[in-house]
């Protein structure tokens, strides 16, 4: 599916960003974080945001997602305004934010009760991510009885459970160790061939950004702009040899060029 950089495509839009700034009031005076941003995203689609510290990233996915209100433009969830939060969306976040005091099971299962969603169907929705993470028979501990990477795999569940449309995270494994992360990025590749979610996901690193994305928006330094939407022309799956396909490593260095970092 082809989508223009002014979104428009041939088939079904799932968020249409248009021209949208954000500006931050401060004791220093106004910030902006974003300007002038215009993208969209097709159904199924996965798309990663890459760009420095600072430049808007997380403002960006927090604006789609309905929490932050912009200072100008708009976004479009399947063609209706975003003006309030989502229900139809799930969350990743850096950290788990497990509750401690409640099972895997049961931290999985929160949006179903804070939604007020019918329980049997939710808990065999529950159970059959927990499978498909490789969780079943975690499902009874608690958080501090499992490695960060299973506590995420564990967020993971929970943001798919009430079946949103949508799946925005945001930098979902930086705080996991070189190798846990690795991991990671093929388990949610996996969960992601099985659901097919729309994704929407920030990540500071180059290589996780191509390794997962069908496209990659790259941002400048703030104030965040596009400076570049770029085709990842990669087969699926993805797979750890596909780190050393030439159009992997390619891709990688171009992007690096755009952001100012140096590739060879």
């Amino acid at each position: 599916m082809e989508i223009s950089d002014s979104g428009e495509e041939d088939g079904r839009v799932a968020i249409d960003v248009r021209n949208l700034s954000k500006v931050y009031a401060s004791q220093d005076g106004p910030t902006q974080a974003l300007s002038d941003v215009s993208f969209a995203i097709a159904d199924a689609e996965f798309v990663t945001i890459v760009g420095h510290s600072g430049c808007g990233k997380s403002t960006l996915l927090r604006i789609v997602a309905g929490l932050l209100a912009p200072s100008s433009g708009s976004v479009t969830v399947r063609g209706r305004s975003v003006t309030a939060p989502l229900s139809d969306v799930g969350m990743v976040f850096q950290r788990p934010v497990l509750l401690k005091w409640r099972t895997i099971l049961d931290n999985v299962m929160l949006p179903i009760e804070m939604l007020h969603l019918p329980r049997p169907a939710g808990g065999k929705r529950a159970l059959d991510l927990l499978k498909l993470a490789g969780l079943t028979d975690f499902r009874h501990h608690y958080p501090a009885q499992l490695s960060g990477g299973m506590q995420q795999r564990a967020a993971i569940c929970r943001a798919l459970v009430h079946d949103p449309s949508l799946l925005l995270m945001d930098e979902p494994f930086g705080a996991l160790d070189l190798m846990t992360r690795e991991e990671m990025n093929f388990e949610l590749l996996r969960i992601w061939s099985e659901r097919r979610k729309t994704t929407l996901l920030v990540t500071h690193s180059i290589s996780e950004a191509v390794l997962l994305a069908d496209r990659v928006i790259v941002m400048t330094p703030r104030p965040g702009m596009i400076a570049d939407i770029i085709d990842v022309k990669l087969p699926r799956p993805r797979m750890p040899e596909t780190k050393l396909d030439p159009r992997f490593i390619e891709c990688v260095r171009m992007i690096g060029r755009k952001i100012g970092l140096l590739y060879i």
